[in-house]
């Protein structure tokens, strides 16, 4: 699985509007069939960073992806959005999403 996580920094004329400006680049992105998860989160500390986690089935998935046409316009629209240059991380890691985690679990 590819496992990609993504740091945008965001002007904060358009922190509130951000997950509106990338909704059609995620629905896009979550109905490509080599997805495996695409989901935002808000920063609790930086209310202009928005954290994107990523999950391929391959490779071959990723690079679908960067190739799309959604992917393109997606950076388009981001670029007149963003106040820095994403951070990201990107690594091949064992299995084909998320696991349980061992060490908790919810009190009967």
């Amino acid at each position: 699985m590819i496992f990609i996580v993504v740091k945008f920094h965001v002007r904060p004329d358009h922190a509130d509007q951000w997950l509106s400006l990338v909704d059609e680049f995620t629905r896009a992105t979550r109905n490509e069939p080599g997805n495996l998860f695409f989901d935002w989160a808000r920063s609790v500390d930086d209310p202009n960073e928005f954290v994107l986690t990523e999950g391929f089935a391959s490779q071959e998935a990723g690079v679908e992806h960067v190739q799309s046409a959604h992917f393109q316009a997606a950076l388009e629209r981001m670029s007149e959005a963003i106040s820095a240059t994403p951070d990201i991380i990107n690594v091949e890691v064992p299995g084909d999403g998320w696991s349980k985690m061992g060490e908790l679990a919810p009190k009967n």
